[in-house]
């Protein structure tokens, strides 16, 4: 006896534990116009382009495949950079369930991506409500997440 659930609903029901190693992604244009976006799981959180690697993954493909699933963009056409800085930091209690048990830091692998100036994204609906581009002193305020706002502070000195 069933309960009509066919393989792939299934693996909605699973458990897949994240691994402790993200990247956060600071889209921004050269005139550092930053693109934040909104949690859908936490209205008022504003952050950049974030998610876990997969098994397997290098960083860079992580970074592509993250930009892709919450902008929409294709990172390879634009200019990705790796910016060999890393944060540790403790996972917020509410999301620690999303971890192996007894996993309570994360390691977080920031790169930048250059766009040619502010386009329009699509956010993934079950993961963001809106997007917003904005100067960035304002998005690094705006950021939830002090590894985030860091990351955009760091815009200035990075310019080409």
């Amino acid at each position: 006896m069933g309960c009509g659930l066919g393989k792939s609903s299934w693996r909605e029901f699973e458990l897949i534990h994240k691994v402790p190693i993200s990247v956060l992604v600071v889209v921004h244009t050269p005139e550092l116009q930053v693109l934040l976006l909104e949690r859908a799981d936490r209205p008022g959180y504003w952050q950049s382009v974030t998610g876990s690697q997969n098994e397997g993954e290098t960083l860079e493909q992580t970074a592509v495949r993250e930009v892709l699933e919450e902008t929409g963009l294709d990172a390879r056409q634009h200019h990705l950079t790796d910016w060999h800085l890393s944060n540790e930091y403790e996972i917020f209690p509410e999301w620690r369930w999303r971890y192996a048990p007894g996993v309570t830091h994360n390691t977080e692998h920031v790169f930048g991506l250059q766009v040619a100036a502010p386009i329009a994204v699509k956010v993934a609906p079950r993961e963001h409500l809106g997007s917003v581009w904005l100067p960035w002193q304002e998005a690094a305020q705006r950021c939830f997440s002090w590894s985030n706002a860091a990351a955009i502070r760091k815009l200035q000195d990075r310019r080409s």
